[in-house]
């Protein structure tokens, strides 16, 4: 349903350009030939389009685009917006029809810092009107929304699904205690805002500790010779599992498991992360695997690790 924008769009008589495959040089050109002032897409495309060589010349002033899907990282909001792109993150999922926050910047927030100010930007945004949004423990007790404490978002509004068709036992588990579970790990504030750190399947547990990829693959973002990046927990016979990066560097730029540390330790430092955080393994890749909607697919990238760590592949970089 593309989120639902192109029921909005029709019932607004907007025009709309649909381009088929998502291919960066396609996007363009569309952009460009069309003159589109409004699209919706997942950070990777975004990304993709930002590295394609008819956008190096373009000014994309105008342009707003809505990010979903999976978190936005402060790196590639800074690189949209120094491009004239006005991005604006929202959080849903199929089973919520789909939206359920938007990231509007209130006229409190817009008297801040502009770093505070893409702070709140790249959050998953404030709760719609009739949503109701909490935190909860693995025992379904309510946490403290006081933008630290992490726990599984929980969900209610009246739209919401209500169970899987011919799967009322998967309806059953999506609905227990009366709020629906999204399987995201988040934190909420004072102000409303929800911040996506995870999803619970793909939270790296090591040392009896939890990490998250997402918080991993921001920081590794903002290293200069980072062009794409994606964090996933590998088995490990010690921790339990190991962080480990897959990164695609930018032309005429080199990076090692070494220098990516050494990039993290200040982060480590300032105590946004810990120094078990810091993958000990990464692997220097052309091109990282993505689902068929431009999502990162993190179980193809846990069988490829194994395959290539298996066969001792050059392209491996380790402390």
């Amino acid at each position: 349903h593309a989120w639902g924008v192109p029921y909005v769009a029709t019932m607004q008589g907007l025009k709309q350009v649909y381009p088929g495959r998502y291919e960066p040089e396609l996007l363009v050109e569309l952009w460009r030939k069309e003159k589109v002032t409004f699209s919706h897409c997942v950070p990777t495309i975004l990304q993709m389009l930002l590295n394609a060589k008819s956008a190096q010349d373009a000014d994309f002033g105008g342009w707003k685009i809505i990010i979903g899907g999976s978190s936005l990282n402060r790196s590639l909001y800074q690189a949209a917006k120094a491009r004239g792109i006005q991005l604006s993150a929202a959080y849903g999922m199929s089973e919520t029809g789909p939206l359920i926050s938007v990231a509007h910047i209130n006229d409190e927030l817009k008297a801040s810092s502009e770093d505070e100010q893409i702070t709140y930007r790249i959050k998953a945004g404030v709760p719609g009107m009739l949503v109701e949004a909490a935190i909860v423990d693995q025992q379904g007790n309510f946490l403290p929304a006081d933008g630290e404490t992490q726990g599984e978002l929980v969900l209610r509004a009246p739209w919401l699904t209500e169970s899987y068709f011919r799967e009322p036992e998967k309806g059953a588990e999506l609905w227990a205690g009366g709020w629906l579970h999204t399987g995201d790990v988040a934190t909420l504030d004072d102000m409303g805002f929800i911040d996506i750190r995870d999803r619970i399947k793909d939270v790296i547990k090591t040392g009896g500790e939890w990490i998250s990829s997402l918080e991993l693959e921001d920081l590794c973002s903002r290293h200069p010779a980072v062009r794409e990046v994606a964090v996933v927990g590998i088995a490990d016979p010690q921790w339990g599992e190991r962080p480990f990066a897959l990164l695609v560097i930018r032309d005429g730029h080199q990076l090692d498991a070494k220098g990516l540390k050494e990039h993290l330790k200040p982060f480590v430092e300032q105590g946004h992360i810990n120094k078990w955080a810091i993958p000990s393994q990464i692997a220097l890749v052309t091109e990282i695997p993505k689902t068929s909607v431009g999502k990162l697919d993190k179980k193809r990238m846990r069988l490829d690790i194994v395959e290539w760590q298996n066969s001792n592949s050059t392209f491996l970089s380790t402390l």
